[in-house]
């Protein structure tokens, strides 16, 4: 696949409000700016989600304003058995006498947000911001500019979040702290061939987290040996019917920060994908991965194959974080896999990287909205 790299500072849209150069690149040089977009504004969408993973539970946090709706959630999953979540002997998730694995995922709807939420054009500064009665929910960018001159870099990203009667009339807190040294991430700018409809993503991987969630009088702490953050940061107006693929994961290898993100079907990706790993802050790129699915459903094992031999994997899923929406006009479809992946990365240089049994995601998600 070819897989073009801009390296040049500018403008993402041009006057027309168009893609002014599809294709991806290690850091957010094309600047978005949501006053140069042509579209009405209740087709524009704009989001930040952080997921947090830990060997034995999880936190997802997104903040969102998709134009005719706004959607703020927060998951807590629990994947293993250890004395920081759970009694052993028992092997339940928290008082609810349900067995683990175990996810719950609560979720504020806001009727033609329209920009009001005022999400940050840049996801390198500025503060992300969500409160009402039951949820207050904040994700701020600490930059120490001393250190060098890329804000948001050499850094760190905090998540603050407290959602009242999040589950079984309990309450929700959690404070979590990324490091986010100076690391490429991944940036992709994609067209479709609809006049206006663009996606303007980033993803960055291998945040060491620290920090904590608690729920139900129990607090899950985030060990940053071991414990990584990403970023999922979009901008862009959408096509009405979508389906994508999309795969995320990092690990600690012999003190060496590995990360890779995956992922197809979402736009026109014939400039670039959005295939690529990361190893110590730095990016690999590589060409098309394909999701091998079993036809048995998203529970059997998958696998995972890539075209130039650099992503071959196996994939063991433990908890299927699935969500099926249907108001005929808007219709969602998704299904989040987290589980355990297997097998070996190639970087640039031949070097093979070998994982085995790393907690990560992979999904299969159908949007029409």
């Amino acid at each position: 696949m070819r897989n073009h790299e801009i390296t040049r500072s500018q403008l993402l849209l041009n006057e027309d409000g168009e893609l002014r150069e599809p294709g991806w690149s290690r850091r957010m040089v094309q600047k978005y700016r949501r006053s140069m977009i042509k579209a009405p504004s209740w087709r524009i969408k704009e989001w930040d989600y952080y997921l947090v993973v830990n060997k034995d539970f999880a936190a997802a946090f997104t903040i969102s304003d998709d134009g005719y709706i706004g959607l703020q959630s927060v998951s807590l999953l629990l994947f293993g058995d250890t004395s920081a979540i759970a009694d052993k002997s028992e092997n339940k998730a928290p008082s609810l006498g349900v067995g683990l694995p175990w996810e719950h995922t609560e979720t504020v709807l806001n009727p033609f947000p329209m920009g009001s939420l005022r999400l940050p054009d840049s996801s390198s500064a500025g503060t992300t911001r969500y409160a009402d009665k039951r949820l207050q929910m904040t994700f701020n960018v600490l930059h120490a500019e001393s250190v060098g001159p890329r804000a948001g870099q050499n850094g760190k990203r905090t998540i603050d979040c407290r959602f009242e009667n999040f589950c079984d009339g309990k309450p929700f807190e959690a404070h979590i702290v990324l490091d986010q040294p100076d690391m490429d991430s991944m940036v992709i700018a994609t067209p479709w061939p609809q006049k206006h409809a663009f996606y303007y993503n980033q993803k960055i991987n291998c945040m060491r987290a620290s920090g904590y969630v608690e729920f139900d009088g129990r607090k899950y702490e985030f060990d940053p040996r071991t414990d990584f953050g990403t970023l999922d940061w979009g901008r862009g107006v959408w096509t009405y019917d979508n389906t994508w693929f999309w795969g995320s994961g990092n690990a600690d290898v012999d003190g060496h920060a590995f990360g890779w993100n995956i992922g197809y079907g979402f736009g026109d990706t014939s400039a670039a994908s959005e295939n690529i790993l990361f190893w110590d802050g730095a990016a690999h790129k590589l060409d098309d991965v394909t999701f091998n699915i079993p036809e048995e459903g998203y529970m059997g094992k998958w696998t995972f194959t890539s075209s130039d031999g650099r992503f071959e994997m196996e994939f063991e899923p433990m908890l299927d974080r699935a969500a099926n929406l249907d108001f005929k006009v808007i219709v969602s479809d998704q299904h989040q896999v987290f589980g355990k992946m297997s097998g070996t990365a190639i970087l640039d240089d031949g070097t093979k990287v070998e994982i085995r049994d790393v907690m990560c995601f992979a999904e299969k998600v159908h949007n029409r909205y």
